[in-house]
């Protein structure tokens, strides 16, 4: 049906006895049409529509309802559409992006890009995305992602900063610009709300080195549980934090009294062995064995999880004898103090597992000795000392000396 539509008409129009539904098309408006369908209680919705042939096919867009168009805008609105239509748009199929878009929460999308990061990342790492996604944007979560905006991020980010430090704000912040990145690339959205958000100050390099007393106060202030021995275990090796924390049994050797850490553990992706000395081997052989393949920890794919609850704990218990550390300042004091001690620094640096200094670019190539008897020695002389520390006694280095040919 064909009318030349006007306000009064519209409100007058009724469908036919028994019609379900019928269009009326504008006159004056080509393409524009009222449709008029049977709605609850035998009552009559009437919605403007706006249709034209493209490609020998027609393409049908619902503007709205007529209680909130009026006739004039209406026709406006119409223009506009097959404006779009003739230009080659397709606003059928962008309201349907747009409305499903609307229906992609971040929780349901952060859930289907995790299993997307757990192929291609190490465990570790894939354990710290999934807490800044899941933990500190939890608030997030039942927003859809096309509806999240920089104040949101900004917002979010600045308390992670207060509630946490920058460095875990940055972290986070990082984790979730990649999410969105990944959205993006699906096409859930075309926005990423963390281009030019708040961005947390930067992390200072830190230089801090621990005195002998507060490596002491550390070590005695260290409970007997998994974080604990962790931390002595750190105190003797210089490993580092997630080295020990996700060790398993299967890289223990009892029999030749070692610790090696596997190429996909390792921060430079080489293997790493270190011999264990009596102190080292006698903490592990202090931790209770579960049907677990880690030493540390009691869930989860990886070892131990709690370094910040447990280290407030430790804080706790240190009061005021520490100033303010972080686990990684074990590992530079490790390395500063083996060096104060007499400790060669090219043997400092296979103890830590550095691919640089006296390894680096082409010497790293053609020299690949591991110095095993070497950094036995400098691993016994570094116990010796760390025992003399804690007891307040005389050190009792033990002296390997590299063999001569007779």
């Amino acid at each position: 049906m064909k009318l030349e539509l006007n306000a009064k008409l519209v409100a007058e129009l009724e469908l036919p006895a028994g019609k379900p539904e019928e269009v009326c098309w504008d006159i004056k408006q080509p393409g524009l049409g009222l449709r008029l369908r049977r709605g609850a209680g035998n009552g009559v919705v009437k919605t403007w529509i706006v249709q034209r042939k493209k490609y020998g096919r027609a393409v049908k867009v619902k503007i709205g309802g007529a209680d909130v168009f009026g006739i004039d805008a209406a026709r406006r609105a119409a223009k506009q559409t097959l404006a779009k239509i003739d230009l080659g748009g397709n606003p059928a199929a962008e309201a349907r992006d747009q409305a499903a878009k609307k229906l992609r929460k971040m929780s349901a999308l952060a859930s289907e890009y995790l299993e997307h990061k757990k192929r291609r990342v190490r465990p570790r790492s894939f354990v710290e995305i999934k807490r800044y996604l899941e933990a500190n944007f939890k608030s997030l979560h039942g927003m859809p992602v096309d509806a999240i905006r920089r104040g949101d991020v900004s917002s979010r980010v600045a308390t992670i900063e207060r509630e946490t430090g920058s460095a875990t704000a940055r972290e986070a912040r990082q984790a979730l610009g990649a999410f969105f990145a990944w959205a993006i690339t699906m096409g859930y959205t075309d926005n990423n709300p963390v281009i030019n958000s708040f961005r947390p100050a930067a992390v200072k390099v830190r230089d801090r080195v621990l005195a002998d007393a507060e490596l002491v106060a550390i070590w005695n202030a260290c409970g007997d549980d998994d974080h604990g021995r962790i931390i002595k275990l750190l105190t003797l090796t210089g490993c580092r934090r997630n080295e020990i924390g996700d060790a398993c049994w299967s890289e223990i050797d009892f029999n030749r009294e070692t610790f090696t850490i596997p190429a996909e553990r390792s921060k430079n992706k080489r293997e790493h062995t270190l011999p264990l000395m009596p102190m080292a081997l006698g903490i592990i052989k202090s931790v209770p064995r579960t049907t677990r393949p880690q030493l540390f920890g009691t869930r989860g794919p990886t070892g131990f999880t709690t370094w910040h609850k447990s280290k407030r704990a430790l804080d706790k218990r240190l009061g005021n004898s520490v100033k303010p550390w972080r686990l990684h300042d074990v590992r530079r004091s490790v390395a500063t103090k083996m060096a104060d001690i007499g400790i060669a620094p090219h043997i400092i640096e296979q103890i830590l597992n550095h691919q640089s200094g006296h390894k680096a670019g082409p010497a790293g190539i053609y020299n690949r000795s591991s110095y095993e008897r070497e950094v036995k020695a400098a691993l016994a002389l570094w116990e010796d000392h760390i025992r003399a520390l804690i007891e307040g006694g005389e050190r009792k280095v033990v002296n390997f000396q590299p063999q001569t040919a007779s």
